[in-house]
């Protein structure tokens, strides 16, 4: 019997202990190659003007990085790939082109996660591969660097830009 094809999927977590974890625990399993697809993320505008370009350098360190160290899980080489922008075109991508029996999908945890928002994992499902979600801890490591965005509010407003009551706009003292 052939061993079976394990497609993974991650950007950001795939250097994460969650989905090192699931790969060494999918290698004990039984017989697995596995191959990493590190879709490319591109940023701002580089979304719409040029997509297919853009992203592919970071996806490409992020492969590298990860490459090593998920073949030192799996107790075997595990070969990767930068694939599309979109995370599903890379899924179906990558399923034409190497037949994979089964998926391990690695996200940031769901509060962060731009993958989770779309229902990433249930779309890859419906591709009639059976899927294993795992998900990222979050945490940096070696060679990650996490952008803040930073809001500054005037006074008074919340983040949707409705004013908030305060004591001393109660209105003059006479009117009370």
């Amino acid at each position: 019997m052939s061993p079976s094809r394990i497609l993974v999927v991650a950007n950001r977590t795939a250097a994460d202990t969650p989905l090192l974890k699931a790969v060494a625990e999918r290698s004990r399993d039984g017989e697995a190659v596995f191959h990493l697809v590190v879709p490319a993320e591109p940023e701002g505008l580089h979304r719409v003007v040029d997509p297919e370009v853009a992203g592919r350098e970071v996806a490409g360190a992020r492969l590298r990085q990860a490459l090593p160290l998920l073949s030192e899980a799996a107790a075997q080489e595990v070969t990767g790939q930068v694939g599309d922008a979109d995370p599903l075109a890379a899924v179906c991508d990558a399923l034409y082109q190497g037949g994979f029996d089964e998926i391990i999908v690695s996200t940031l945890p769901w509060r962060v996660s731009r993958w989770l928002r779309v229902d990433l994992p249930s779309k890859i499902r419906a591709l009639g591969v059976p899927v294993r979600h795992v998900e990222g801890s979050g945490a940096r490591t070696a060679g990650q660097q996490l952008a803040f965005r930073v809001r500054c509010l005037p006074t008074g407003l919340t983040d949707r830009g409705v004013a908030t009551p305060r004591p001393h706009d109660a209105g003059p003292a006479g009117a009370r």
